[in-house]
This record gives structure tokens, C-alpha cells and sequence, in this order.
């Protein structure tokens, strides 16, 4: 691009693991305008996640839960309002890396000149810079930094960030000590998600945290967010060991009891991308979704898949053959690459 924007904002609206992947965007933005106005428009549920980011000048949160909870009149209202903020904060070069109608209409509504965005359907008419999506090629990372690539904006980073003070990690790491915990060290374990199908059952995450303490004489934390209260609570039934719940948290929160791990063991899920932002080791479980398009980002990293399921990758909500890619997935197999992380040399 041969102009230099003043001002700049980026558009994700969700979900979690998807805006962590979009923070390269940020960086490679920022380190190409160093003079620009950067902002990040995200809704609520996932702008912890942004909070913070040294690269950016603003967060702007879209207020999507809450509209849903007034009147219709109240609703328009406010939207209405927050529509015209928007577009008078006067951007004049939009990325709109979510794809999704409201977005697109968010990048026409912005009034910038520049609008890019990916070549989905009629939303490719609101763009003035479309890109041809490559999500079924490319890892997330990579297919958001296409946007900037469509403008020649050199990329020099693609490691995801999330910024967590030193606060919120000290108070993390004091409930760790007050459980007693000192030299042993502490796996992570992430029996949520947002898609149900892709969660491996409760029962055999509480098999895997026994065999874990049994072998490695690890600590087991269990991580989980808004609505899981169910699925932790099923995994500690299933033990014959104790297993740490950590407090009810922000994602925040939960970032800072992921970076006292030494190993983290999750459904694909937006905790899991939080913690490859952080650097802990993963051990990723996979099934409907591609690890090599969705998987934790870096190279240390490992996955786990039943590879016998003929339809692993089928990228699908439901599922009608009793989500076998999950529940023929062994708990041995896990332990088996637990085993590179955990064992002493």
C-alpha cells in the first residue's frame, strides 16, 4: 500500500481461540505503521483476550450479549449509537478478519476508504480489497496474516500474544502454593470446549489424571470456563485421585494458572490457543476439527488423534455416529506422549 493509514482497526468478533489467533495481525501492523492508530473490535466474551496487547492504541467492544438481553427498542438504540462511534472515529484502513454478515456491515458502516476482507458470498461486496480465503489450506495464523499480505504488508511475526500482569500471575501462583504444591510439577487439564463434539469425555480425562499422578507424581489442575462447572465436576467423580479445580476465573485468570503448568492437555478449544500464546507444552485432542488448520501454534507442541476414524476433519456441529473420533480415543494414547514432557532425562 502506498499510503500510510493514521488510523487502523482490525475486526474479530469471536470466538476466543480465534481472536488469540489473530493477534500477529497487531504486531505485523504495528511494527509496519509505527505511527498509526490501531484499534481492535472484538465482542465482550472474547476482549480479555486483547486487554493489554502493547501493540495496540484502542479496544472496541461490541456489546452483542448484552443487546440481546434489553428490549428491542434499547437494543436499536444502543446500536445505533454505537454504530455512529464507530464511524466517527474516522478509520481509514479496515481488516475484517471474521468474514460473518455483521462484520462486513461493521467495515462498510467504519466509512473507511480501505476495506479488506475475504471473498465469502455477497459480504465480498463490501470490501474494496477482497482476498481469497485459504481456511481449508492454511493454519488460522496464517490465514488471517493473508489479509495483510493483500497489501504488502511484510510479516514478521506470527506468534500468537496475550498479555497477563504480574498480579493477576502472582495471585495464580499463590493458590498453587497454598494446595501445597512445590517441586511436583502440575499438568494442565481442559475437559471443556465450546463445540461439544469436540470434547473427549469427562470419564476419560479423570482416567488420564490418575494414571498421570500414579506415574509422573504430577498435580492435576482442572481448568474450566462459563457453563463447564458440570464437565470439571464429572471428571473429579471419575477419579480415584484428587484432582485442583481452579477458582471461577477471567480468561485472564485462567491465562495465569495455564502459565504455572508444565504440561497442558486440552480439547481444541480456546484455552488450548491461549496456552500455545503463552509458550506451556500442549498436548492437543483432536477429531471433527484439522490440527493442521486449528491445532496449537509452534512447533512444541503435540496432537492426538483416533487416526482409525475415516471422517477425522469433518468440521462438523453434530455428529450421527456417536462421535466415535472421541470416545475410541484411548487414554493410553495420551499418556503415551504425556511421557516426552513428563519424564525426566
Amino acid at each position: 500500500m502506498n499510503i500510510t493509514p493514521d488510523r487502523i482497526l482490525i475486526i474479530k468478533l469471536r470466538a476466543i481461540g480465534d481472536v488469540v489467533l489473530a493477534t500477529p495481525v497487531i504486531e505485523n501492523l504495528r511494527r509496519q505503521y509505527p505511527e498509526s492508530h490501531i484499534a481492535f473490535l472484538t465482542e465482550e466474551a472474547a476482549a480479555d483476550i486483547i486487554k493489554g496487547n502493547p501493540f495496540l492504541d484502542e479496544l472496541i467492544i461490541l456489546e452483542r450479549r448484552k443487546w440481546q438481553q434489553v428490549s428491542f427498542s434499547v437494543s436499536l438504540k444502543e446500536q445505533v449509537w454505537f454504530y455512529r462511534s464507530l464511524r466517527a472515529k474516522k478509520f481509514d484502513l479496515v481488516f475484517d478478519l471474521f468474514g460473518n454478515p455483521r462484520s462486513a456491515l461493521l467495515s462498510v458502516i467504519s466509512g473507511a476508504p480501505v476495506r479488506v476482507g475475504f471473498g465469502f458470498r455477497v459480504r465480498r461486496y463490501c470490501y474494496t480489497q477482497v482476498i481469497a480465503p485459504r481456511g481449508g489450506e492454511v493454519h488460522e495464523v496464517d490465514f488471517n496474516l493473508d489479509a495483510l499480505k493483500a497489501l504488502d504488508i511484510p510479516i514478521v511475526s506470527r506468534q500468537p500474544r496475550i498479555e497477563i500482569s504480574q498480579d493477576i500471575t502472582q495471585n495464580a501462583r499463590r493458590w498453587i502454593s497454598a494446595l501445597g504444591i512445590t517441586d511436583e510439577k502440575v499438568v494442565g487439564l481442559n475437559p471443556g470446549g465450546g463445540w461439544k463434539i469436540k470434547r473427549w469425555p469427562p470419564a476419560y480425562f479423570g482416567k488420564l489424571a490418575d494414571e498421570l499422578i500414579k506415574l509422573y507424581g504430577v498435580r492435576v489442575l482442572l481448568l474450566w470456563g462459563p457453563g463447564e462447572e458440570k464437565i470439571v465436576e464429572s471428571v473429579s467423580q471419575s477419579m480415584k485421585a484428587i484432582a485442583h479445580r481452579i477458582p471461577d476465573a477471567s480468561l485472564k485468570e485462567l491465562g495465569a494458572y495455564i502459565s504455572c503448568c508444565h504440561l497442558m492437555i486440552s480439547n481444541d478449544s480456546g484455552p488450548m490457543h491461549i496456552a500455545a500464546a503463552l509458550n506451556v507444552p500442549i498436548i492437543g485432542i483432536f477429531g471433527p476439527t484439522n490440527p493442521d488448520l486449528q491445532g496449537p501454534f509452534g512447533t512444541a507442541h503435540r496432537v492426538v488423534r483416533q487416526e482409525s476414524v475415516p471422517c477425522l476433519g469433518c468440521n462438523r456441529v453434530t455428529c450421527n455416529i456417536g462421535n466415535i473420533c472421541m470416545t475410541e480415543l484411548d487414554p493410553a494414547q495420551i499418556l503415551k506422549q504425556a511421557e516426552v514432557f513428563l519424564c525426566d532425562a
